[in-house]
C-alpha cells in the first residue's frame, strides 16, 4: 500500500482560544474535565499520558497503557442537549482527518457508528460523550481513547464485536500523544467551525462518505433485541437507518455488528 508522507506538525496549528493541559495521570480525562469546568474560561483540551479509571461506553473499562492517546475536549454551551450529542459525528471526522495526516493512510480508515474509528477494519479509536447540566448551561465532555501503540487482545473483547488494533500495529508507525493532540485539536476546531456555521448537514455528508458498511448487512443490538438488516443511512438526528425486511428503524443508540 502506497502511503502519503504525513504532514509536518508545522501545518497544524493550535486553535485560537482552546487550552491545553498536558497530566501525567488522571482517574478519567472525562471525570478531570468536569471538575474543571466551573473555572474554565473556554474550551479546552485534557490530555493524561495515562488513566487509572478510564471508561468506555456503556461504563465499560477502557485500558490506559501508556503510550496511547487518552484525551478530553470540554467545552459550555447553552444548546440542547440533542445538538450537543451530534458533537460525537463533529469528533468522528476530526479522529479521521487527524489519522489520516499522522499516518498518511486514509484509504484505510472508515467510521463505524455510533463512536468507533476503524483502521484496516479494526477499532483503533473510540469516543466517549458525557453531559452535565448546571446554571442554565451544559458543560460537554467528548472523550477520545486512541491505540497509538498497543491494543487490547482480540479474546478480551466480545465474541463479534470489531478486533481492536493499533496506529503502531497496521502502520508501522510510532505516533506520540502530544504529536496526535496537535493534529486532532486543529482538526476539531475546523469541524466545530463547520457545524457551528452551518449546522448538521454538511457534517452529516462527510461522516457518510467515510461510513464502514454502508448498504451492507449489519447487525444493530438495542438492549437485548437484535435488529438485522441494510445500514441505509443516518438521519438528520443521528439516528441508524436500518432497512429490515418488515420495515424502515431509526435507531438512536445500539451496539453495531459486522
Amino acid at each position: 500500500m502506497q502511503r502519503s508522507p504525513p504532514k509536518p506538525l508545522s501545518d497544524r496549528p493550535w486553535p485560537a482560544g482552546v487550552g491545553r493541559s498536558l497530566l501525567p495521570e488522571v482517574d478519567s480525562t472525562n471525570a478531570e474535565a468536569f471538575r474543571r469546568a466551573p473555572q474554565c474560561a473556554g474550551p479546552e483540551w485534557i490530555l493524561a499520558a495515562t488513566q487509572s479509571a478510564g471508561r468506555g461506553r456503556r461504563a465499560r473499562p477502557w485500558a490506559s497503557p501508556r503510550g496511547n492517546f487518552y484525551a478530553t475536549y470540554c467545552m459550555q454551551s447553552r444548546e440542547s442537549p440533542q445538538s450537543l450529542a451530534l458533537r460525537s459525528f463533529v469528533a468522528a471526522l476530526a479522529l479521521h482527518d487527524a489519522l489520516s495526516a499522522v499516518t498518511g493512510t486514509p484509504e484505510a480508515l472508515a467510521l463505524k457508528w455510533p463512536n468507533d474509528v476503524l483502521l484496516s477494519g479494526g477499532k483503533v479509536a473510540g469516543i466517549l460523550l458525557e453531559c452535565q447540566s448546571g446554571l442554565g448551561r451544559q458543560t460537554l465532555a467528548i472523550g477520545i481513547g486512541v491505540n497509538l501503540i498497543g491494543h487490547p487482545d482480540a479474546a478480551q473483547v466480545e465474541p463479534g464485536a470489531t478486533p481492536p488494533v493499533s496506529v503502531l500495529s497496521e502502520t508501522g508507525q510510532r505516533v506520540t500523544p502530544e504529536a496526535f493532540l496537535d493534529a486532532l485539536a486543529a482538526a476539531y476546531a475546523r469541524w466545530e467551525a463547520t457545524f457551528t456555521t452551518m449546522g448538521f448537514a454538511p457534517i452529516r455528508s462527510a461522516w457518510l462518505a467515510h461510513a464502514a458498511r454502508l448498504n451492507e448487512p449489519i447487525r444493530a443490538r438495542t438492549g437485548t433485541t437484535d435488529h438485522h438488516g441494510i445500514f441505509e443511512t443516518i438521519d438528520n438526528s443521528g439516528n441508524l437507518i436500518l432497512r429490515t425486511p418488515q420495515t424502515r428503524l431509526a435507531i438512536p443508540a445500539a451496539e453495531v455488528f459486522f
